[in-house]
């Protein structure tokens, strides 16, 4: 057993396909599965169970993924030691975050990290299920760091550190009932019908949990991927909206203050839980707290 026959078997085990890890990993799909032969012919068991439709862990298999992602990432922090004290810290950095976040000024951050090492390879990705699919990403190791923000009921299997919240506040049209109110609670806006992020983004998944708490449910009119874009609707009256505090004021639309226990949206940065960080990721992380921009979303 080698550590490329345990980088091919953690491939496919994430992957849950041949010909996916092959190409994640930029060579054919029978050298990985010749490896994969190998390696459990060395362990003398199963690793997957195999059909024409689909590629599962067996029990076996799914015993070996932790114990080959902690060799893995042990081989890593060793090969790193002993680079950065030649030439400088180096590795790979894989960073999820969410599109047009403007709380965190990401590009220069990664300028910066950029200047101060530029021999770690950094890549940066966006995830189309929003902080749900950055977490999953997270969590499964294909992500080294994410920027998330989640409610702490969803943060099981990642160690969490808190950036930066942000109220939450109610878009409505110039027309609206609402309109010159101080403030305004979840109860006051039953019946209304909404425009909202995906499910599967952070700030989309508090809100529905606060009107599910409360015992009221509520109407999502119109569903969009971009944060930026909730406002046009709003405008269009096509409904109202709850979003983590916009800086910018947006003309045709009206921002209410929004009142009620936990109404605030965390951003917060996540790494897998029981695993120690590698030294690129704990470099990434001393520099972020001087990447925040507060007042901008």
């Amino acid at each position: 057993m080698d550590s490329r026959q345990l980088e091919y078997f953690v491939a496919v085990a994430e992957e849950l396909s041949f010909t996916r890890a092959a190409q994640r990993l930029f060579t054919v799909q029978s050298t990985v599965s010749a490896a994969i032969r190998a390696l459990e012919t060395d362990l003398r068991t199963t690793l997957f169970d195999r059909s024409t439709r689909r590629v599962t862990l067996s029990t076996a298999g799914a015993a070996l993924l932790p114990e080959a992602k902690a060799a893995l990432e042990a081989l890593d922090r060793a090969r790193a030691v002993v680079e950065e004290a030649s030439t400088g810290l180096r590795g790979n950095l894989r960073i999820g975050t969410l599109a047009r976040l403007g709380l965190v000024d990401l590009a220069s951050l990664l300028g910066a990290f950029h200047r101060k090492y530029p021999l770690v390879d950094v890549q940066v990705r966006t995830s189309p299920t929003g902080s749900s699919g950055l977490a999953d990403d997270v969590r499964s190791g294909r992500l080294d760091v994410a920027l998330i923000g989640l409610p702490p009921s969803e943060l099981g299997g990642m160690d969490v550190r808190d950036l930066a919240s942000v109220p939450f506040s109610v878009l409505v049209p110039p027309s609206h009932r609402l309109v010159g109110a101080a403030s305004v609670t979840l109860a006051e806006l039953a019946g209304e019908r909404f425009v909202d992020m995906l499910r599967g983004f952070g700030n989309r998944r508090m809100v529905d949990q606060a009107f599910e708490r409360a015992g009221t449910p509520r109407q999502v009119q119109v569903e969009v991927p971009d944060l930026s874009e909730v406002p046009e609707y709003v405008r269009a009256g096509l409904g109202i909206a709850i979003v983590p505090d916009l800086a910018r004021s947006v003309a045709g639309v009206v921002h209410l203050p929004l009142t009620g226990p936990g109404m605030t949206w965390t951003l917060s940065v996540a790494t897998i839980a029981g695993r120690t960080p590698s030294r690129a990721v704990l470099a990434l992380q001393e520099l972020l707290t001087d990447a925040i921009r507060p007042g901008h979303f």
